[in-house]
């Protein structure tokens, strides 16, 4: 396994934390995947369609032998089962997950892009992106201070406590 990846994670209906840490599990459970570390869980305001619950957001650092497009088919069954449905664009779901970054991979195809292409737009992935890998803005050249500072963000469950539930 010598991939490694950032997802994002984010849910507003049902046992919110319940279907962050169920979907974690069925990764972790995977052979071809290895949770390395995970964020906090913070909750954030929708966006885009905002007449809906807010939501829990947190992202993952992984280990994977998969490849990009193999993660990706294999994050969009996960996303089936635990019930994800795409009725509304930016709509309500029990879980989203989105490959933020592949090694340091520029990956532009019909049905994946990495690095994600909203990813630097979006404090419920900055945030939690940078509780866990700091450098990744030098990588990048962004200044991610308006974005960390964003009222819309609040921490809902520190990162001690996250994989303790």
């Amino acid at each position: 396994m010598n991939n490694i990846v950032y997802l994002a994670l984010g849910t507003n209906q049902g046992d919110r934390e319940n279907f962050l840490l169920t979907a974690i599990k069925l990764l972790d459970d995977c052979p071809h995947i290895s949770l390395m570390d995970h964020s906090s869980i913070f909750e954030t305001e929708p966006v885009g369609f905002t007449e809906q619950p807010k939501f829990l957001n947190m992202v993952i650092k992984l280990r994977t032998s998969l490849t990009a497009h193999e993660l990706l088919e294999f994050t969009q069954k996960l996303e089936k089962d635990l019930g994800r449905k795409r009725e509304i664009h930016w709509g309500p779901r029990t879980i989203d997950l989105d490959i933020l970054l592949f090694n340091d991979e520029n990956i532009e195809s019909e049905h994946l892009k990495v690095p994600h292409p909203r990813m630097f737009e979006r404090a419920f992935v900055i945030v939690p992106l940078l509780e866990i890998n700091n450098d990744i803005f030098n990588q990048f050249k962004i200044n991610a201070d308006s974005l960390t500072e964003d009222k819309g963000v609040s921490l809902y469950i520190e990162r001690e406590k996250v994989l303790r539930l």
